[in-house]
């Protein structure tokens, strides 16, 4: 130990990237902070400036001056994103460190996953990181690796070995899981509507290798309101519309989310107990942070004197026989409840 692994747990879109950002930003002793997964799903997180800030593969702990960051073996790297993002948050090596055996996404991989099924039948993002899933367990002799990138040979080191010679120090790990449970293609009861890994904490612990012993913090985030990607994207109990969620909570506009990738229209429905209680059985969170309260109730000032969203509160932790650590709003900080 120490070790905290935030993870999402409904259908993703959580606010995963504003919760591990936040803890990164709180918890003096995190040294280093891991992302998982790949370029199929974004992480936002608010600047000091007030910007919304999308990160499809690094952590969004990039943001902050004092955080080490790593991109673990179990990834899947677009090497045009990366060195986008690279760019634009001014990374370089003695802050991003790569580790060599995570995949790269080729073109050839990409046009693979486009021409196939997955896009029109389950709404994937298409952005190969399926098709390099499937090469890896096959054994392609064709897979390319982030050690076979030159560009890359200056991030590049063996990221298990890196993160427990900090653990050794008493250093805090965070890991910035990706998607969540109701996604895994092993736990989902809407398979074949799911992405191409687990989702769990163990899961993401696993891709970064370091033990379960190591771990003392799980974070599940959760969302007033649950979403799936646009599309024939799989069943999604209690749908409503955009225009009643906007109504009901008192906005005077239409509110609609879109895809961090994709940049479609997000499908919304009401809370709904069940996977998320899956989700704590499968992950057993030491805390649960619930964010878009402000979708029940939009006229706050002070987040916490809503008699409305408390209520809703109240039902949840009934609903989900767990109590809600942290409150997130949207754009807004997270506060502990």
């Amino acid at each position: 130990m120490p070790v905290s692994i935030v993870v999402g747990g409904q259908f993703g879109s959580e606010g995963k990237g504003k919760v591990a950002h936040y803890f990164a930003q709180e918890k003096n002793d995190v040294r280093f902070v891991v992302r998982c997964g790949g370029p199929n799903s974004g992480h936002t997180v608010i600047d000091d400036a007030g910007q919304a800030r999308i990160f499809q593969q690094l952590p969004t702990a990039s943001i902050l001056p004092d955080k080490n960051l790593a991109i673990c073996a179990g990834s899947y790297i677009d090497l045009d994103i990366i060195f986008k993002e690279i760019k634009e948050t001014g990374l370089n090596p003695d802050r991003l460190f790569i580790d060599e055996e995570s995949v790269i996404i080729t073109d050839e991989l990409k046009a693979r996953e486009q021409k196939g099924s997955l896009v029109k039948d389950i709404g994937s993002t298409g952005s190969g990181t399926g098709a390099a899933v499937a090469a890896r367990v096959n054994r392609e002799k064709s897979l390319l690796f982030a050690k076979d990138v030159p560009e890359l040979k200056p991030y590049i080191k063996d990221v298990s070995k890196l993160l427990r010679d900090s653990l050794n120090k008493r250093e805090r790990v965070l890991i910035e899981g990706t998607q969540g449970y109701g996604l895994s293609p092993i736990h989902s009861r809407f398979y074949p509507y799911t992405t191409s890994r687990d989702t769990t904490a163990s899961a993401f612990l696993s891709e970064t290798g370091l033990s379960p012993l190591d771990v003392d913090e799980i974070i599940l985030t959760i969302r007033a309101f649950p979403i799936r990607v646009a599309g024939n994207s799989g069943p999604l109990e209690n749908e409503i519309t955009w225009e009643k969620l906007s109504k009901e909570a008192g906005l005077n506009i239409i509110l609609k989310e879109k895809t961090s990738v994709t940049k479609k229209v997000r499908r919304i429905a009401r809370f709904e107990s069940g996977i998320v209680k899956k989700a704590i059985i499968a992950n057993k969170p030491t805390m649960v942070v619930m964010n878009h309260l402000d979708y029940i109730d939009s006229h706050i000032e002070d987040n916490r004197t809503s008699q409305k969203i408390l209520d809703f509160i109240s039902y949840v932790e009934k609903e989900i026989q767990r109590k809600i650590d942290f409150l997130g709003f949207n754009k807004k900080t997270i506060e502990k409840y």
